[in-house]
């Protein structure tokens, strides 16, 4: 017979001993709901305390900001050159490492400008949902809530007034929550595709600055929805800063190999500076959601019932 403590004897820590001798329910045991066995009820609550708040609010789509979370507001990124030449002209013998710390500020001094861009654009976006007659908090600007680019579109919000969403992640090594995102619309997930649903089903457009992995993840999985028509909403997307894209996405290059149709570059719209991008963004959304037939109704998330904006 297998040792163990004695029956009716609770163990310190045990449901049993935490209210006075009588067992949690379960959706109060902290330890279970935390367990490998609960995991199907985090994901379910990741699903539906988001839907939740977005109905409280009145919150019913969004215009989506990625970009890199390195980008720098221009004065700090000249502060840092600033420095880095300073620390040049201070050294005798220079080492290599400073040289190296000059170049990357002055990387950062170049892409600054997406950030200034990102924080216009969103301010102005804003400004304009907030002008339109029956607005009811259309097209609120939702970002990853970190920094960088992410930060300048809730900045950008908030610097007009308006509400913005911030869809955080639990990270080890970045910040979660940058400072400019509207507390009550604030979130941080667990589950990277719990928070990638969430960035797709409420935008109805997209705005991609420079970035690395993460900003490419999100584009390349939102185009997918697009091309295969998995999105029944048809969703501008705009691709900010020509150079860096350019260099970086050889949309042509996949059509020479066959591996992208030919028409599929058009699936996005590449702007250099602000009033290109909020004249694209306005000109397509009232097109397509603000007129005539294609008025776009009042929907509730998919916790609340509401026919989806994604083929089942």
């Amino acid at each position: 017979m297998a040792r163990g403590r004695t029956q009716g004897t609770p163990r310190e820590g045990d449901p049993l001993t935490r209210r006075s001798g009588r067992p949690d329910k379960a959706y109060r045991n902290v330890d279970f709901l935390n367990s490998s066995d609960a995991r199907i009820l985090r994901i379910i609550a990741e699903y539906l305390e988001p839907a939740s708040r977005f109905r409280h609010h009145d919150v019913e789509d969004t215009i989506v900001f990625f970009g890199s979370a390195r980008s720098l507001p221009a004065e700090t990124a000249r502060e840092q050159v600033e420095s880095a030449r300073k620390a040049i002209d201070e050294a005798r013998h220079p080492a290599p490492g400073l040289t190296s710390a000059l170049q990357a500020a002055e990387c950062g001094l170049a892409m600054s400008r997406y950030y200034e861009d990102a924080m216009a654009l969103s301010r102005r976006m804003t400004e304009w949902s907030k002008g339109l007659a029956d607005h009811s908090r259309r097209f609120i600007i939702c970002s990853g809530a970190g920094p960088g680019i992410m930060e300048a579109a809730n900045r950008g919000a908030s610097s007009a007034s308006g509400l913005s969403v911030g869809l955080g992640i639990s990270l080890p090594h970045e910040p979660t929550m940058n400072p400019w995102v509207s507390r009550e619309l604030a979130f941080e997930f667990h589950y990277f595709f719990m928070r990638k649903f969430w960035f797709a089903y409420l935008a109805k457009a997209l705005v991609v600055f420079p970035g690395g992995f993460g900003t490419m993840d999100e584009l390349f999985e939102v185009l997918t929805l697009v091309q295969t028509e998995k999105a029944r909403k048809q969703m501008p997307i705009v691709l900010y800063g020509t150079s860096y894209w350019d260099e970086v996405l050889d949309f042509p290059a996949m059509v020479r190999w066959g591996t992208i149709g030919p028409l599929d570059p058009d699936l996005v719209h590449r702007c250099d500076d602000v009033d290109c991008a909020f004249d694209y963004l306005t000109s397509e959304l009232t097109r397509l959601h603000l007129t005539g037939p294609n008025r776009s109704r009042r929907e509730a998330p998919p916790a609340a019932a509401g026919e989806s904006e994604f083929s089942e």
